[in-house]
């Protein structure tokens, strides 16, 4: 007699098992906490030109066209975390965007905040990593619409 299935794979067994859906479930939780940080926390600030947002961006000379921009970004970003087919390019992107927080963090402020853009980092990384599967769903979509 022959064995029509096929033998499981760590990963599909992981998925399946209560280990693995708790660290999705524990994981889709700290999507949709950066998402809340940086919607409200980080995002409104910039985009109702609260007056610590406004001096921040005065000083390091970008005025409120950059502090716009830079919401916009973060809102954008916020958003896309709690998009499945986005997750991992959102997580990347804002990686990328508080890659350039550090970087004015030590240029212009003496290094005055620059562990929160490191700290923030860290749990981004781990979702593109996690959720980098939707990547090829989402080239899919877009060579579709091309």
């Amino acid at each position: 007699m022959s064995q029509t299935a096929a033998p499981t794979t760590s990963a599909a067994a992981s998925a399946t098992s209560p280990r693995g859906r708790g660290a999705r479930i524990a994981l889709r939780g700290v999507q949709v906490l950066l998402a809340v940080f940086f919607g409200t926390a980080s995002a409104l600030p910039k985009l109702i030109a609260h007056s610590s947002a406004a001096e921040t961006f005065d000083e390091m000379g970008w005025g409120s066209a950059g502090m716009y921009a830079v919401g916009i970004l973060e809102l954008a970003g916020a958003v896309a975390l709690l998009v499945p087919v986005l997750q991992s390019v959102a997580a990347m992107a804002l990686s990328a965007l508080l890659v350039g927080a550090f970087v004015v963090q030590l240029t212009v402020f003496d290094g005055e905040n620059a562990a929160t853009p490191v700290i923030l980092i860290v749990p981004l990384l781990v979702i593109a990593w996690a959720r980098r599967r939707h990547n090829a769903e989402l080239l899919r979509l877009v060579r579709r619409r091309a």
